[in-house]
């Protein structure tokens, strides 16, 4: 018996990340979805861990070779996308896959697996808010930065297309919300 699909969107700087991890250290079945990218990795991330990092060329054969059971080109030659070797992977373990990805990513997944998935949008409470957390993270410079705010404006505008809007104003009661409705999800039929 295949698992369900947890699928967190949002943009950049929303906390989906933290939401997640959080997730993760339960004891609910839960196996993170590993994506690939094309992008190079920050500092402290590690291959296999937080993405599968791929070249642009090896991503581009791999979308030939049919591997992806979603990919999107996000930034002008940098993909992500979702092998099916990885949610094979998870199954075959039993469990359900828990996604951190951007929105048309989850669109795709939830288009696909339909009643399997659960896709959630974290929101953040504001566009100010967003900016600021991108900033106090300080791992993109200026340019990045109004980039990823601009592609914000646009993400938030899918969210009405997801399950369930979770404003994350407040983390801790962010994270009682997300472990609360997972539990019901994969609890249910």
């Amino acid at each position: 018996m295949t698992g369900k699909l947890l699928i967190f969107c949002a943009p950049s700087g929303s906390g989906k990340s933290t939401i997640v991890g959080h997730l993760m250290q339960l004891d609910l079945g839960l196996a993170f979805s590993i994506s690939a990218t094309s992008r190079l990795p920050r500092k402290g991330e590690k291959d296999g861990r937080e993405y599968l990092f791929i070249t642009a060329e090896q991503f581009r054969q791999k979308i030939e070779a049919g591997e992806f059971v979603e990919w999107e080109e996000v930034y002008p030659g940098r993909y992500y996308g979702t092998l099916q070797s990885e949610l094979d992977r998870i199954w075959k373990e039993g469990k359900h896959a828990i996604f951190d990805i951007d929105v048309a990513g989850g669109i795709s997944l939830k288009k696909k697996f339909g009643h399997r998935a659960l896709s959630v949008f974290v929101r953040p409470p504001s566009l100010e808010v967003l900016e600021q957390r991108l900033r106090d993270r300080r791992t993109e410079d200026e340019g990045a930065i109004k980039t990823r705010l601009g592609k914000a404006g646009l993400e938030m505008s899918y969210a009405p297309g997801f399950d369930v809007i979770l404003v994350n104003d407040e983390l801790e009661k962010a994270l009682g919300e997300a472990e609360k409705m997972v539990r019901n999800f994969i609890s249910g039929p």
